[in-house]
């Protein structure tokens, strides 16, 4: 998620985190949203309150292209979800640059 241009970037997350919610959510990434913030590393974790509709919001974009990693927990249904499938993109788009 580096910049292309010369300047340093302006990070605001350590790692973003991309998964299935209703696959993951209350076991394995609250156990590894836990691990890295205890660890010092500031992690984006949406927000179940956020609302979904046909496509991630800004504030996902902006949360995406703000961190400096991403870490995409691939469950059973992830594939499944259009919203998982559009942040993918947006990770790898901003991965790309």
């Amino acid at each position: 998620m580096a910049s292309s241009s010369s300047s340093t970037p302006e990070w605001k997350y350590d790692v973003f985190l991309s998964f299935r919610g209703l696959d993951t959510r209350k076991n394995f990434v609250s156990h590894l949203y836990s691990a890295l913030c205890s660890k010092g590393i500031f992690t984006f974790k949406d927000d179940p309150g956020i609302k979904k509709g046909d496509s991630i919001t800004d504030e996902l974009i902006k949360a995406i292209h703000t961190s400096r990693f991403a870490i995409v927990v691939i469950s059973e249904n992830y594939a499944s979800s259009p919203w998982c499938l559009e942040e993918l993109q947006k990770i790898m788009e901003f991965q790309a640059v």
